[in-house]
């Protein structure tokens, strides 16, 4: 059966962000992920997750300077002592949110790199994942690492599958597994079903959202009722976080969620839970 979490970095943008953990409890989502929670105390969104009896499911290291463009620091050379402190504080989160998995963001390679810059950061990376795999199995939790596509995030180190088994491969850790993130997945390569079908025994978490807007995964080019089927078939028993813009209000374009429990308001105060409009 597939579970669906809402991201809160992205749904429910109709809300303050502490309030978006009521919103998506009220239509009948029972896990919630987002990019970052370092902007709030972590007891105060421990606080909305209990309220609403939510379960956190994932949320990202501390990426860099985000605002200034930076998109992680795992394989960024010179930054290590700045990634083992993200590490520590990601887990001091992760305790008390009771989250089981932490994505690393692999950071963004110079522009132009050459062969010489791409096998440092390579080295840098690997180190570095090597080391948060460590701490995060000591306090139990699973590290994530995801392919992002170079069209949105312009020069990030991870883009493929591929990349993405050698890396984990080369790692060593049983903690370290893949985000498959079905989004970037058809951007950079398409042939979904293989690709799943090939990554599956690393897959730790799935993402989903249109293709190519990124809103509801009822637009676009992917047919998820049958990508998502064949992951349940495949006996996926993990979360899919809902990772996509709404293109109206959250609540308007939730119809497609209706066949996996999510309730969809389509007016007033009726809910619908049949898929349908």
């Amino acid at each position: 059966m597939i579970k669906l979490a809402a991201n809160l970095s992205m749904m429910f943008t109709e809300h303050e962000f502490l309030d978006r953990f009521a919103a998506a409890a009220e239509v009948g989502f029972q896990g919630v992920e987002y990019l970052f929670p370092y902007a709030f105390e972590a007891e105060e969104i421990r606080q909305r997750l209990s309220a609403h009896g939510l379960e956190q499911v994932l949320f990202n290291l501390p990426p860099g300077d985000w605002d200034a463009g930076e998109r992680g620091l795992a394989s960024l050379p010179g930054r290590e002592d700045e990634f083992r402190r993200g590490v520590e504080q990601a887990l001091d989160y992760a305790e008390v949110l009771n989250c089981p998995r932490l994505h690393a963001m692999a950071g963004l390679l110079p522009q132009n790199a050459d062969e010489e810059t791409r096998r440092l950061h390579h080295a840098t990376y690997i180190a570095n994942l090597r080391h948060a795999a460590r701490e995060c199995s000591r306090a139990g939790r699973v590290l994530l690492i995801e392919p992002i596509n170079g069209r949105d995030m312009p020069g990030f180190l991870l883009q493929t599958q591929q990349q993405a088994r050698d890396i984990v491969a080369e790692v060593g850790a049983d903690n370290l597994k893949v985000q498959f993130d079905i989004y970037h997945c058809q951007i950079v390569q398409g042939d979904l079903i293989h690709e799943m079908e090939a990554q599956y025994p690393n897959i730790g978490h799935v993402q989903i959202a249109g293709v190519p807007a990124r809103h509801e995964p009822d637009l676009g080019e992917i047919n998820y009722t049958q990508v998502l089927g064949h992951l349940d078939d495949l006996g996926y028993h993990g979360w899919v976080g809902c990772e996509y813009r709404p293109r109206a209000s959250t609540i308007e374009g939730l119809v497609w969620a209706g066949r996996y429990g999510i309730k969809t308001r389509v007016s007033g105060e009726r809910y619908d839970t049949t898929g349908t409009a």
